[in-house]
C-alpha cells in the first residue's frame, strides 16, 4: 500500500511547526509550575509474566510520543526551557534483537540528540534543580533523575490539555493513519464478501493490507462475525468458517502513522432473507444516525449532547424497524435505548485510542461509559459510533422487567443471531464555517452495508 501522506514534503515542515508549538507550550506550562526541566521517559521493556522471560511488544509512552516517533524503549527527552530538546536515544549493545527503523527521522534535525548505552553515559545531561520525570513507575522515574518528581499531578493534567487540541502535523499524520485502516477494511469486507473465511482469516486479511503487524496496530482488531458482534470487544477470534450462520460482519480495526491512532468501524452484510433484509435495513439507519450526529458537531456544544441526541435517534429507528413500541422520548427515560446502545457515543482520538483530557467533566450519571465530556472545541479529534445490538445480558432483564411490552421479542429473536451493529468514523472539529472534517469518510465514504 503506498504511503499517501508520508511521501509529501510538507511533513517536515509540519513536524518542524510542531516541535516549536511543543517547546513554547512545554516551556510556558513548566516554569509556570516552578520546573527547570522535564524528562519523559519512552518506557522500557515489559516481562509478560513473572514466571517467563519474554517480553511483551514495546509500546512507548504516549507524553514521549508527542515529541517523536521513535520507537526505542529505554530513551527519553530531556525538556528545558528555552533550550533545544535532547533526545537521550538508548542504543544496547545487543545480538539478540535489533531495533526497529523509524519510520521517519524528521526528529534528528529537531533537537540534540545523544546515543547512549548504559545511562550512566548521559545522565549528567539532566540539569539540577526541580526536574519532573514522567515515567512508568517510581523506579523507573529515580533511575533516570535521581532527584526528581515522579508524574506530579498538577503537570500530568497539564500536559494531558496540551494533547488535546491537535496540531497540523497530527492531524495529518491522523489522516494517513485512516488512510492505512481504510485499505485494511476494504480487504476485510472483501473476504467476507467472498465468504469461507474464519474471523482469524478477515484478521489476517487486514494486516496484510495494511502493512502492520499485531503490535503496530492501536488496539487487537475486533472482527466479529454474526452473533459475536454481540460482544463489544470481541477479540477471541473463530478460527473456522461458521458459513451461514454468520451473515454479518462488525469489523473495528485501526492504524497507526507516526505513533498517532486510527479508529474505525463497519458493519457489513451478505446474502438475502427476511431477517437479514430487516437487519441490513438497520445498519442503513445506523448509518444514517451517524451521518446526523456528525453534522450536530459545533463549537461550545457538550460532547455529552451528542450522545444524548443518539440515544434519541436509535430510539426512532427502533420504533421505524418495528422492534419497539412507543416514542424516542419514552424509549430513552425507561433505559430501553439503553439497552440496545449502552456505550457511550465516542472518545478523543490521538496518540491513544482512548486519547486523554476529554472526560475532565464527569458525565451523568444515566451516561456511565461516555468518555467524552468536553465542550466542543477547535482542534479536537474524536470518534462519533453510534451503535445497536442484541446482547442478551442487557435484553433479558428487560424482557422480564415491567416495559417488556414495549419490546418487539419475536423480532428481537430473529435478529439476535446477527449479533449487532457500530458505525464509526474519526472527525477533526475544524473553527469557522467548515464546522468539522470527517478523516474517514474522505476514505471510505460508504458506512457499511451489503458486502
Amino acid at each position: 500500500m503506498a504511503d499517501t501522506m508520508l511521501n509529501l514534503d510538507t511533513i517536515s515542515t509540519l513536524y518542524r511547526a510542531h516541535i516549536a508549538h511543543l517547546s513554547q507550550r512545554y516551556g510556558q506550562t513548566l516554569t509556570a509550575l516552578g520546573y527547570a526541566a522535564l524528562v519523559l521517559d519512552a518506557g522500557t521493556l515489559q516481562p509478560k509474566s513473572r514466571f517467563d522471560d519474554q517480553d511483551w511488544p514495546f509500546r512507548r509512552a504516549p507524553g514521549f510520543a508527542h515529541w517523536l516517533p521513535l520507537v526505542a524503549p529505554g530513551s527519553f527527552v530531556v525538556v528545558v526551557p528555552g533550550e533545544r530538546p535532547l533526545l537521550a536515544w538508548h542504543q544496547p549493545d545487543s545480538f539478540w534483537e535489533g531495533p526497529p527503523t523509524p519510520e521517519r527521522t524528521d526528529f534528528a534535525a529537531e533537537m540534540e540528540v545523544k546515543p547512549f548505552a548504559t545511562l550512566g553515559q548521559v545522565r549528567d545531561r539532566v540539569p539540577l534543580g526541580s526536574v519532573a520525570v514522567i515515567a512508568e513507575t517510581a523506579q523507573r522515574a529515580h533511575d533516570l533523575v535521581g532527584h526528581g518528581v515522579c508524574n506530579p499531578s498538577e503537570l500530568v493534567a497539564a500536559l494531558d490539555e496540551l494533547r488535546v487540541h491537535k496540531t497540523a502535523y497530527e492531524v495529518a499524520c491522523l489522516t494517513e493513519a485512516n488512510g492505512r485502516a481504510a485499505a485494511g477494511h476494504d480487504a476485510a469486507r472483501q473476504a467476507f464478501a467472498a465468504g469461507g473465511m474464519s474471523e482469524l482469516q478477515i484478521h489476517l486479511r487486514y494486516l496484510h493490507a495494511t502493512a502492520q503487524d499485531d503490535p503496530e496496530t492501536p488496539y487487537k482488531n475486533i472482527v466479529a462475525l454474526g452473533p459475536h458482534a454481540a460482544t463489544l470487544h470481541h477479540i477471541a477470534y473463530g478460527k473456522s468458517d461458521p458459513g451461514r450462520q454468520a451473515e454479518s460482519l462488525l469489523l473495528d480495526a485501526g492504524a497507526t502513522c507516526l505513533g498517532y491512532h486510527a479508529d474505525i468501524t463497519r458493519t457489513w452484510t451478505r446474502g438475502s432473507g427476511a431477517a437479514l433484509d430487516t437487519f441490513a435495513q438497520l445498519v442503513t439507519a445506523v448509518d444514517r444516525v451517524q451521518l446526523q450526529l456528525c453534522a450536530q458537531i459545533a463549537l461550545g456544544v457538550p460532547y455529552e449532547t451528542l450522545h444524548d441526541s443518539a440515544h434519541f435517534n436509535i430510539g426512532c429507528v427502533l420504533k421505524e424497524a418495528g422492534l419497539v413500541h412507543g416514542g424516542p422520548d419514552e424509549l430513552v427515560s425507561k433505559d430501553i435505548t439503553f439497552a440496545f446502545f449502552p456505550h457511550g457515543l465516542g472518545h478523543a482520538l490521538g496518540l491513544q485510542t482512548h486519547d486523554v483530557g476529554c472526560a475532565k467533566i464527569r458525565p451523568r450519571p444515566d451516561n456511565p461509559y461516555l468518555r467524552n465530556t468536553r465542550l466542543i472545541d477547535a482542534g479536537q479529534v474524536f470518534t462519533i459510533e453510534p451503535g445497536l445490538y442484541f446482547i442478551d445480558g442487557l435484553l433479558r432483564p428487560l424482557r422480564q422487567g415491567p416495559h417488556s411490552r414495549l419490546v418487539n421479542w419475536p423480532l428481537v429473536d430473529q435478529l439476535a443471531p446477527f449479533g449487532g451493529i457500530r458505525i464509526e468514523d474519526d472527525v477533526v472539529v475544524c473553527g469557522g464555517a467548515q464546522g468539522h472534517l470527517n478523516l474517514t469518510r474522505t476514505v471510505m465514504p460508504q458506512g457499511g452495508g451489503a458486502a
